[in-house]
């Protein structure tokens, strides 16, 4: 029986030395004041010392600017999205996650730069307080640590 080779790729939890941007809507800012607060919390935390924060109208601007960013000479390692879409009770806030959604998603296939989701889809203003730190963590961190973690992922595949 042959020997078998096993290579394992696990993310470290290390930014220093990378670009990080964080795009971050306007839009319902009593909640996305706290994300970002919160993303760019994290990146510290992890020793990123090479941030930016571009601040965008609403949810829908977020994939043009980034775009922008990504067809900029200097790519960051990593981009964390931020914003609050309140679905309420028309198909809006559905029609718009989904649209955004598919659009960050896109960007991310296209250009090979991880994209963290920190845009909140929830029914109420209370339900987005609670994900924006109050009382279910914030969601704005949890994006920030994804973004840490998918840009030393991408660096290790890519040295390969």
């Amino acid at each position: 029986m042959a020997e078998q080779t096993v290579r394992r790729i696990d993310g470290a939890m290390e930014a220093a030395g990378r670009r990080f941007v964080v795009v971050v809507s306007r839009w319902n800012e009593l909640v996305t004041k706290e994300l970002l607060e919160g993303a760019l919390d994290e990146l510290s935390r992890y020793g990123a010392k090479d941030i930016t924060v571009v601040r965008v109208p609403g949810t829908w601007e977020l994939p043009v600017a980034i775009r922008a960013l990504l067809s900029a000479k200097k790519k960051p390692d990593a981009i964390v999205a931020l914003g609050c879409i309140l679905m309420g009770q028309t198909q809006h806030g559905r029609l718009l996650s989904g649209d955004v959604a598919g659009a960050l998603m896109g960007l991310q296939r296209e250009f090979g730069v991880p994209i963290a989701w920190g845009v909140l889809t929830p029914d109420t203003q209370e339900q987005a307080l609670d994900r924006s730190g109050i009382k279910m963590g914030n969601k704005g961190r949890e994006a920030a640590s994804a973004a840490v973690e998918m840009a030393s992922v991408l660096s290790q595949i890519n040295a390969s």
